[in-house]
């Protein structure tokens, strides 16, 4: 099974996908058919992205009509920024660690 950073993770890793996403949440709620005119690939294949957006509840869906407008859900971004605080902080702390040896060494 995988972890909600992984499955965020592989979801995110296809250029499409972000640049959909990145759109919502920037511009906000849009149609598939506004999606399909600014994206260069076909409606199928923008359906087809945010479906896989949908079920990693990066974008939600309401029904208007015939029309479905999509919107960005970045809080479920939530495991990833967990995730990289981790490596944050690992990384300020070995930043820290080489300041004060070249402090060490520079120092007579």
């Amino acid at each position: 099974m995988q972890t909600a950073p992984d499955h965020l993770f592989k979801t995110l890793a296809d250029p499409t996908r972000r640049a959909i996403f990145e759109r919502l949440r920037r511009d906000g709620e849009q149609t598939v058919g506004v999606l399909t005119g600014q994206s260069g690939v076909s409606q199928p294949a923008v359906s087809k992205h945010l479906g896989v957006l949908k079920r990693a509840g990066l974008v939600r869906d309401r029904h208007e009509g015939r029309q479905t407008h999509y919107s960005a859900q970045p809080q479920a971004l939530a495991p990833l920024i967990d995730w990289m605080s981790l490596y944050g902080a690992f990384w300020r702390e070995r930043f820290d660690r080489l300041e004060t040896l070249l402090v060490q060494l520079i120092t007579p």
